[in-house]
């Protein structure tokens, strides 16, 4: 199954596969998936966006704004959630790529909403070759990228 393929929000087979992933990552490194980790995924996978600690605490009446923060943190260190930081008071997390599939982000430095984006795969192809190429250059190893775009958003 491709990381494309598992970026359906609302889709019970595709979020049953995510949490297969992460339970199995995370007891390779050994660290058990607990409920409170698997409510955090189903928030930000039901989301299908990135979104604040409040934003995750409110779509999940159960959670608890303290639990949660210490596991979305053993989640970042076990690379399953990625942290965005959009200035701002609040840091936005999201599944991490592998479980998302590859894209990039416009941040509003006015009100910090984030929004997802895809390249099309020949712009992305000319990204990557492109970085590559200054990578070499510098005797760089790259191992992915991220494209994050900063700026005003519509409403702002």
């Amino acid at each position: 199954m491709t990381a494309e393929s598992l970026a359906v929000p609302g889709d019970k087979d595709h979020l049953a596969e995510i949490h297969l992933q992460i339970g199995a990552r995370l007891a390779r490194q050994g660290h058990r998936y607990t409920t409170g980790r698997r409510q955090l995924v189903d928030v930000l996978a039901q989301a299908g966006q990135p979104m604040t600690l409040p934003d995750i605490v409110a779509a999940d009446p159960d959670l608890v704004q303290s639990s949660a923060y210490r596991n979305l943190d053993v989640l970042v260190r076990s690379g399953l959630i990625r942290r965005i930081s959009a200035g701002g008071d609040h840091a936005h997390f999201e599944l991490a790529e592998p479980l998302l599939g590859h894209h990039h982000h416009l941040i509003c430095i006015s009100c910090g909403g984030i929004e997802d984006i895809h390249l099309d795969s020949e712009v992305e192809m000319l990204v990557d070759q492109s970085l590559s190429d200054i990578a070499s250059q510098t005797g760089f190893t790259p191992v992915h990228h991220s494209l994050d775009l900063h700026g005003h958003c519509a409403d702002c």
